[in-house]
Order: structure tokens, then C-alpha cells, then sequence
């Protein structure tokens, strides 16, 4: 899938916000800005399947285990890597 980044992470910025029922706008939300953690967005494990799922859902985008999870759901710009390269 080749998109326009900027296009490509305001979607997944969209995704989250619709899914997890975020307050933030997707201009509010840095794409380096981690997404667990009080110095980030601060989601929670659930939040992290929910998401899993959204992104499957909207972009085909599988992730294979918890340990890939970690590494994909870091950030809006790691899940933007996994997407254009169509695995995780």
C-alpha cells in the first residue's frame, strides 16, 4: 500500500480515536508521541487489543504475538512502518 504518509497516519490517528473513543483530535496526537504510558497517550492493554484488531480490521494489518505488539503499537509512525510493509 503505497499513500501519502501524512494521509496514511492521520487515518490511523482517525482509527484510534474512533476505536478507543479518544478525546483528542488527530492534530493533537504527535506521531512519535508514545501510546502507553503516562508520558504518552497513556492506553492500557485493553486499549492495545482493541487497537490490534482496529488495525486489522481497517488496514490488514496482522500482528503475530505480544512480543511483535510491543514494537508495532509504539507509536503512530511504527504502526505506519508496519502497514506499508505489510507485516508485523
Amino acid at each position: 500500500m503505497s499513500e501519502d504518509p501524512a494521509s496514511l497516519h492521520h487515518r490511523i490517528k482517525s482509527v484510534m480515536i474512533d476505536e478507543l473513543m479518544l478525546q483528542e483530535s488527530p492534530e493533537e496526537i504527535s506521531d512519535d508521541e508514545p501510546l502507553f504510558g503516562p508520558e504518552g497517550l497513556g492506553l492500557d492493554s485493553v486499549d492495545a487489543l482493541q487497537l490490534v484488531v482496529a488495525l486489522e480490521k481497517n488496514f490488514g494489518l496482522k500482528i503475530a504475538d505480544a512480543e511483535a505488539a510491543k514494537g508495532v503499537l509504539a507509536n503512530v509512525n511504527s504502526i505506519a512502518e508496519a502497514i506499508e510493509s505489510g507485516s508485523a
